[in-house]
């Protein structure tokens, strides 16, 4: 970054739930350039395995959900904003327990990464959840969510059936690349 200098950097817009503007750079050719960006709150995706009721294997927990931005229900893993002085696994854990009554006994870190670089500053941590028992739901107000549950053998190829979702993919292959899943 030597070669490059941030010479202003300007908010447009504030929505409380991202932040938008630019940052003017001289580039390493000594020109100037506008770098847009949108900023969002570092978010966790979770990876809730299970025990399946019927005995039969080991279960991803997943939630459906209606994403009014792109008019779509997906398949998704459950996820949400990591809050002022959580960590991604405590994050993981409330947003677990909120939008699908499972309490995770154990929660293990299994990667942290930047999202879409070119015009966002958005972190994401994935997560995955286990020894789950379950409990009451809190949904915030613009969550309605259906809980449901896949075997762990079919969990990629349902979250690949369309409408796709990029943080359920990462979750999943992360997990088990990791030997998670």
């Amino acid at each position: 970054m030597d070669d490059w200098e941030v010479l202003e950097s300007v908010v447009e817009y504030d929505t409380g739930w991202y932040t938008g503007g630019y940052d003017l750079m001289r580039q390493p050719d000594g020109t100037e350039k506008r770098y847009y960006w949108a900023e969002l709150a570092p978010a966790v995706i979770v990876v809730p395995v299970r025990d399946a009721a019927d005995g039969g294997g080991r279960e991803v927990v997943f939630v459906e959900q209606y994403r009014p931005a792109v008019g779509e229900t997906f398949l998704e893993l459950p996820a949400g904003i990591v809050e002022d002085g959580e960590s991604f696994a405590e994050a993981g854990a409330r947003e677990l327990a909120e939008e699908t009554g499972y309490r995770a006994g154990e929660v293990t870190p299994v990667e942290t990464f930047w999202v879409a670089t070119g015009v966002m500053r958005h972190r994401r941590g994935v997560v995955v959840a286990d020894d789950l028992d379950p409990g009451e739901v809190d949904h915030d107000g613009n969550e309605f969510l259906t809980v449901t549950a896949r075997p762990v053998e079919d969990a990629l190829a349902a979250a690949r059936e369309p409408p796709v979702n990029d943080a359920t993919l990462e979750g999943l292959l992360l997990a088990r690349e990791d030997g998670f899943l």
